[in-house]
């Protein structure tokens, strides 16, 4: 199972960057298997050293993750097919935290329940509750 797991993905996932599974899979290996925390302790080692992969580099600055323009043209199925494309590899297959969580926002703002949308509705509600009571229909004799 420890063979599995690549260096990439251990380099993602010390820098919180992998999805929720796949971290908490190696989250739970990593408890039973000193071979996987050997193999983290050397990565932070080489990372200390101030060696860096292709992929940590991409990573960090985000290359690759598209412009929240392009997400929501993505949302609204109007960009051209290979970006659509491109997107649902990185959604699908990448499984990038951020650009899912990207469009987890985008999915949000276009429904209108954006957090602060919510947060101010729950504030208005609360304040108001005890002025807004059902008004009694006047009784038919």
């Amino acid at each position: 199972m420890n063979d599995d797991i690549s260096d990439a993905d251990l380099e993602a996932y010390l820098d919180e960057a992998l999805d929720p599974e796949r971290a908490a899979m190696i989250e739970q290996l990593a408890r039973v298997n000193p071979k996987l925390i050997a193999r983290m302790s050397q990565i932070h080692r080489r990372r200390d050293a101030g060696v860096h992969t292709l992929g940590e580099i991409w990573r960090k600055y985000q290359i690759g993750v598209p412009r929240r323009e392009v997400v929501s043209q993505y949302l609204l199925n109007v960009l051209p097919e290979e970006y659509q494309e491109y997107i649902d590899f990185r959604v699908k297959t990448l499984r990038c935290p951020f650009t899912i969580a990207l469009i987890k926002d985008l999915q949000l703002q276009l429904a209108g329940e954006t957090p602060t949308t919510v947060s101010r509705r729950k504030k208005i509600y609360h304040s108001s509750a005890g002025l807004l009571q059902p008004k009694e229909k006047p009784k038919k004799n």
